[in-house]
């Protein structure tokens, strides 16, 4: 019986997947037709968060956010006061990180190529300005930050991973300095993020991603925490300076995440498991939700 609660659990969530896509996608485009001379980022900023927190919902995700309180919808402004998008720097665990980035900040996200041929999923992340990079060329590297130079002169925020890839563990891995030369030729902000999950199941292993998104449809609850520290301003120090800098940040904002969720240094299973997963032990004094 609980083999078959597993299997409909998935098939719910992906046609849920679908579902709130289309949904959400056709109420973005009638906003596009009555927006007037508001601007088109505004539309994308007002639907994306809407379609990003409603899948986290629909995969039992429960976000404990902290960082986000003083802005309007709990929402992390794209655009510095200066008028220049901002560079939210993040570790990269989940294919749920971008979900919840999208969720809490007003920012394109950095995304695999082959995402873009994805029936659905591909044209409606085109649609919102997703930024496609083939990790393993070098050309596309190139043109992904040119990419990110254009949106962050027109105001408007990108989520970027530095450590290149997803990793297991908590650990946060060496930063490439593609984001922070990219934050040098703009003048832009860099606002530091760290993301835990309270499952190992939740993150990445040794897989595909659809391995990987089938046995987070088939988990009953997960709990993540995402701390935003304080942004990090354009100064007189090299790219590879503010690098260390905000690696160092970041390091210090998964810990906090993971105290949020209950976890000490040393309590994360490494174990990846395949099949129906287990659930989570409880946590004494869950924090409240934000």
């Amino acid at each position: 019986m609980s083999r078959l609660l597993y299997k409909l659990r998935i098939a719910w969530r992906i046609l849920g997947l679908g579902a709130v896509t289309v949904f959400c996608w056709a109420g973005m485009e009638v906003a596009f037709l009555l927006r007037g001379r508001k601007p088109r980022i505004a539309v994308v900023n007002r639907w994306v968060p809407r379609w990003a927190g409603g899948l986290l919902k629909l995969f039992g995700v429960k976000v404990y956010v902290r960082g986000v309180e003083q802005f309007p919808q709990g929402i992390y402004p794209g655009a510095a006061d200066n008028g220049i998008g901002r560079i939210f720097v993040l570790n990269h665990r989940s294919s749920l990180d971008i979900g919840v980035l999208l969720t809490y900040a007003a920012a394109h996200a950095i995304s695999r190529h082959d995402l873009a041929n994805w029936f659905l999923i591909g044209p409606g992340a085109r649609r919102i300005g997703t930024l496609f990079v083939n990790r393993a060329d070098r050309r596309s590297g190139a043109e992904v930050l040119r990419e990110v130079d254009q949106a962050l002169a027109r105001g408007e925020g990108v989520g970027m991973f530095p450590e290149g890839t997803a990793y297991a563990g908590d650990a946060v891995r060496p930063f490439r300095p593609g984001a922070f030369k990219a934050a040098e030729r703009a003048d832009a902000e860099i606002v530091p993020v760290g993301i835990a999950y309270d499952h190992a199941d939740a993150c990445y292993g040794d897989e595909s991603f659809m391995s990987h998104l089938k046995r987070i449809a088939g988990m009953k609850r997960i709990r993540a925490a995402v701390e935003f520290g304080e942004p990090v301003p354009p100064d007189e120090r090299s790219p590879i300076e503010v690098r260390d800098d905000v690696h160092e940040r970041v390091a210090e904002l998964v810990q906090a995440a993971r105290a949020r969720l209950g976890q000490g240094p040393h309590t994360e299973s490494m174990v990846y498991r395949a099949g129906v997963p287990k659930e989570p032990e409880p946590v004494e004094n869950e924090p409240a939700a934000k």
